[in-house]
């Protein structure tokens, strides 16, 4: 077995490496694979966020607390800035009524969905039965964001996508690197940024031997002997997991946390996401606020120097309750590929921040996501206990262009079933475009854009198929239907390095205006991006805060 990954990370940072009301949610948990020390049993750390004023200057403001932002907000407090953090979705840090702050993913309620009546679950069937379920309106955890041709899942709330994943840390191959970021140096980031970020970020690899012999894992291993059989290379892939907790879960030491199925609609225990990462680091710094539930609107320059900001602050059903101007000396716009991009499309449209050039909304891509399940013999159980956090993949890039995430399907019975989400080399980019009719933003995207996808995924599983004598499985994704075509866990682009920025982020035509998060990545990054969007943010922000501060 190799591994796709390099640098080496050390594991957890020490040295060394109803029936179908029940199953129905639990699918989702698969499909977040694609969309952390030893973690303590509280979900988010201290303190609570608090509201921005009405009217503040501020030093630095970001808009975001994802990947992006998170790396902005603690590199600007460490250079002795004091930062503003606002973040549209939820604070994350109150338990429900059930003691836990996440809601498991096998019963989705109003924690769920990000102002949704109805659950959009990536997997829409099972066995032939639709699985969605109405619930109350709420500012939940997941966005299902619907456009003409596709869905755009993503994490609302403080740490945005890190909530929400899967938390497969892979670092692209570096001959792969120059597809995907043309106008970066390899060696800057596999020499000095893809290290620190695998660090700030806790990656760590499953110990093998324990993978060998846990339970939860029997579905990867069965996926690892058909990729084997038919010639393709398993490898594993790091993660942001606490395995030793995983290990105490097992051994029925801890609250079960992905053994509980848990990553959809948040993880309550052994993940490290950013609320235990670069967000506590940030906020340990005492230079770093954020405010939860603040939605920015409108950005233009101020008349003394750097910019007024209108932001909505919004309760629990998405209402305005508030409207706030403030002023900030440098913006920082992390709101994820989707949220940045629309922000900056409707502004230049508008006339709000007319400078900004023809490349805004231009360059999106959907990281080349399409999904697919099979049917195995009944020899080849997967097991009906299934962690929710994957540990490898196909690699079969250099020659089909596709790299497939053996992902879990953990419905708590035997399925029979092995479940993939593919990463593929889709060369089709959307655009976003302002919509003066209804004031919003479109994305151009058609559904028939996803063919190439699907063909690079059949490379790896008519193969494995054919070798297995299986077929695919026809009831996820609708009836008779073979591909999750209709969505992506990994929006990318709509605001390009090198293009709509300078080559560190900043926004041609104002000073003092950058972009540091997904948006600038053109589409694709050959594997899970997060890992390359908080490398890239570590690079932009360490020439920003020597050449800009």
């Amino acid at each position: 077995m190799t591994d796709v990954t390099r640098p080496e990370v050390a594991r957890n940072g020490i040295s060394r490496r109803g029936f179908l009301a029940g199953t129905s949610s639990l699918l989702g948990t698969a499909t977040a694979m694609a969309l952390s020390g030893r973690a303590a049993a509280a979900a988010a750390p201290e303190p609570r966020t608090a509201s921005v004023a009405d009217g503040a200057h501020l030093p630095a403001l970001v808009v975001g607390t994802g990947y992006g932002g998170s790396v902005a907000a603690l590199r600007l407090a460490e250079a002795g800035v004091d930062v503003q953090m606002v973040e549209m979705g939820m604070a994350w840090d109150t338990p429900g009524s059930d003691g836990k702050i996440f809601a498991n993913t096998t019963s989705p309620d109003y924690r769920s969905f990000w102002l949704r009546t109805r659950t959009r679950q990536p997997l829409s069937n099972f066995l032939g039965f639709p699985i969605d379920k109405d619930v109350p309106r709420y500012t939940g955890i997941l966005d299902a964001e619907e456009f003409a041709g596709i869905i755009v899942y993503q994490g609302r709330g403080v740490g945005g996508g890190s909530l929400v994943n899967g938390g497969m840390a892979v670092t692209p191959r570096q001959e792969n690197f120059a597809a995907i970021l043309p106008s970066v140096d390899p060696a800057e980031m596999y020499g000095t940024y893809y290290p620190r970020a695998n660090a700030g970020l806790g990656v760590a690899t499953i110990d093998p031997d324990w993978f060998e012999s846990a339970a939860c894992y029997q579905y990867a291993r069965v996926g690892r002997k058909h990729a084997q059989r038919s010639g393709f290379p398993f490898v594993f892939v790091p993660d942001v997991y606490d395995w030793d907790y995983m290990e105490q879960e097992a051994a029925g030491t801890v609250p079960k946390s992905a053994l509980a199925g848990e990553i959809l609609y948040g993880n309550n225990y052994g993940k490290k996401t950013l609320q235990k990462t670069y967000l506590q680091r940030a906020r340990a710094t005492g230079r770093v606020s954020i405010s939860a539930l603040h939605k920015v609107t409108d950005i233009v320059p101020a008349s003394g120097g750097g910019y007024t900001v209108r932001i909505e602050q919004l309760d629990t059903v998405g209402a305005v309750i508030a409207t706030k101007e403030v002023t900030a000396d440098r913006v920082f716009l992390a709101a994820g590929s989707v949220g940045t991009s629309k922000l900056l499309t409707r502004l230049k449209a508008t006339g709000r921040l007319p400078a900004l050039n023809s490349e805004i909304g231009q360059g999106w891509g959907d990281n080349g996501n399409v999904m697919c399940g099979r049917a195995n013999h009944l020899w080849d159980p997967t097991g009906a206990l299934q962690a929710s956090i994957p540990t490898g993949g196909i690699d079969n890039w250099a020659a089909g262009g596709a790299f497939a995430e053996v992902a879990p399907l953990p419905t708590g019975i035997e399925t029979y079933a092995s479940f993939y989400l593919s990463i593929t080399k889709n060369p089709n980019r959307g655009r976003f475009t302002y919509n003066p009719a209804t004031g919003g933003v479109d994305l151009d995207w058609q559904t028939a854009w996803k063919q190439p996808a699907i063909t690079a995924a059949k490379t790896i599983f008519d193969k494995i198929n054919a070798k297995e004598g299986t077929i695919y499985r026809t009831d996820l994704f609708g009836t008779y239907k073979i591909w999750g075509d209709h969505l992506t866990y990994h929006p990318l682009g709509g605001a390009v390095l090198n293009k709509a920025t300078d080559n560190y982020g900043r926004l041609h035509g104002y000073s003092g205006l950058y972009v540091i998060d997904g948006a600038l990545i053109p589409g694709n990054t050959s594997v899970n991006p997060f890992v390359t969007i908080t490398a890239l943010a570590e690079r932009n922000i360490a020439r920003i805060v020597a050449a800009d501060l």
